[in-house]
């Protein structure tokens, strides 16, 4: 399954509130200044993670405490340390979200995410039900726990999260594709078309679900609909994984049709969130 963006914007309410414009009073507001300084940490952890997490340390000295620690988390998931990442930021879910169950849910995703990438899909389904605990039937939430199923091959469970998102929101096209590629796993051909096709009513032209629609047709038998396929992602979005993928699939047809294989259709390598 691919998951363009799993790493969701982190909803940490008064940890990263923005305030309107601030009187002289409320400037002076040490918890403002907390918020603002983590804000800009953040921001920094995103395109200099080395320079953020010094920055962090450097706070953290000056008494930022468990904020100044959020930002070093942050930081370490974008250096690609994500074993580190992600035990910080499951240890800082109960600190910081003790009071406030949306944050505690948002940095658990975090962390859910980071031992994800580190190859730990036990780990990240863990913190993905812990944040669903204090979030309970949050879309995105379900939607990233159904991709850590699947990740571990755990493909009907997947699909429960997924039945359970498009349940609260039917409008979500990532939702129908994510399903879509669970039930392509378990060989049922029919209801990923069908998935497919839902997809594609919301976002049409989606290269990614057109790739995935050729790749299911080639499977069950019907090459000619997944050359077509293939050939439109080709011209739709040349440079994009989707489109590669559907380049290797057309040359791979045109090599072994006359050898009389069929060829494995390929699939575009899992894109990680770019930011958070």
């Amino acid at each position: 399954m691919i998951r363009r963006n799993a790493y969701r914007t982190l909803a940490v309410l008064s940890l990263l509130a923005t305030a309107p414009a601030l009187t002289p009073a409320l400037a002076a507001d040490p918890a403002l200044d907390r918020n603002r300084e983590l804000k800009d940490c953040a921001t920094q952890a995103e395109t200099a993670p080395d320079a953020a997490f010094d920055r962090a340390l450097r706070w953290q000295e000056a008494g930022g405490g468990d904020f100044a620690r959020l930002c070093q988390a942050l930081a370490l998931f974008h250096k690609g340390d994500f074993k580190a990442a992600g035990g910080r930021l499951e240890e800082l879910a109960g600190v910081l979200g003790k009071d406030d169950p949306k944050a505690a849910a948002s940095i658990l995703a975090r962390g859910g995410w980071a031992w994800l990438r580190a190859g730990d899909q036990k780990r990240a389904e863990r913190l993905y039900s812990a944040a669903l605990d204090r979030q309970p039937g949050d879309v995105d939430l379900l939607i990233d726990r159904a991709f850590a199923r699947a990740e571990a091959e755990r493909f009907w469970d997947a699909i429960a999260d997924l039945d359970a998102a498009l349940a609260k929101d039917p409008t979500r096209a990532d939702a129908y594709l994510y399903r879509a590629s669970a039930q392509k796993a378990l060989s049922n051909y029919r209801q990923a078309l069908a998935d497919i096709g839902h997809a594609l009513e919301l976002k049409p032209g989606d290269p990614e679900a057109i790739l995935l629609r050729g790749n299911v047709k080639a499977l069950s038998g019907g090459l000619a609909g997944a050359r077509e396929d293939w050939a439109l992602v080709a011209r739709l979005a040349p440079d994009s994984e989707s489109g590669k993928a559907a380049a290797v699939n057309l040359e791979r047809v045109a090599r072994m049709t006359g050898a009389g294989t069929a060829p494995a259709p390929e699939a575009p390598k899992a894109e990680k969130p770019k930011s958070p």
